[in-house]
């Protein structure tokens, strides 16, 4: 007799980076940001994430993917560098440093840089969808970022979302957005030590939404640092079949 078994694939192991972009639909400079975004998000090295802002909707027009939240932490990313510099296209890198999002040769040498900090993506994340919930472990972390702790959160992802722009300096255009986050949730707080979360789908999904990103993040939401690790999983991702003798 041979049992069938369906095995979920993983999330894709020890990620070199998170990039979070920062970006408005109603700002003329952010479409080849946009599109330099969706390029990082094919690569599997990287936590790539579209977060939408919404202080540019005076302009003429609302963005339709906005949040307030997402204005919020660019601003909260500012204060922790003391720079006070927001703006968009902004791309923020593992959570260290900020560099013009259309600046793809900027952020590939900003992922080499952050590397360098220590803790700075060396926590192993791993994210399983198993049936109805999603299954988020961490890892304790080497010797080397013994000491670390911060808060573990879970990001709600539309892989793709095309937006046709009525008004505003992007308007008549069609523009496509990808990994953007449709909503944050907090799982907990994190003290070097081993953990594991089971996270009902219902409390994540909404219309659209097709994955999710987890990050385990120095600080708070409103002071947040670096990034020790993250984890990207499909929601629909295909199914592999094993035959067992």
């Amino acid at each position: 007799m041979c049992a069938i078994i369906a095995i979920i694939r993983p999330a894709q192991a020890d990620p070199r980076a998170v990039v979070e972009l920062f970006t408005s639909q109603g700002c003329s400079s952010c479409p080849p940001a946009d599109k330099i975004l969706g390029q990082l998000a094919k690569d599997p090295s990287v936590i790539a994430m579209s977060m939408p802002i919404d202080y540019w909707d005076y302009l003429g027009w609302k963005d339709t993917l906005a949040d307030a939240r997402f204005s919020a932490r660019q601003k909260a990313y500012s204060r922790m560098r003391g720079d006070r510099e927001v703006y968009t296209p902004q791309a923020v890198v593992n959570g260290e440093t900020h560099v013009i999002g259309s600046d793809l040769a900027g952020i590939e040498s900003a992922i080499g840089n952050t590397r360098k900090t220590d803790g700075v993506m060396t926590v192993p994340v791993t994210m399983t969808q198993s049936g109805s919930q999603l299954n988020v472990s961490i890892a304790a972390p080497g010797k080397d970022a013994e000491g670390l702790h911060g808060e573990v959160w879970i990001c709600s992802i539309s892989k793709a979302v095309p937006i046709a722009v009525g008004r505003g300096e992007n308007s008549g255009r069609e523009l496509t957005y990808y990994n953007v986050v449709r909503n944050l949730l907090k799982l907990g707080d994190w003290n070097g030590a081993p953990g594991h979360w089971t996270v009902p789908l219902e409390s994540i999904v909404r219309e659209g939404v097709d994955g999710a990103v987890v990050y385990v993040q120095n600080g708070s939401r409103d002071k947040p640092g670096a990034m020790y690790g993250a984890a990207y999983t499909s929601l629909h991702g295909e199914r592999e079949h094993a035959q067992i003798p």
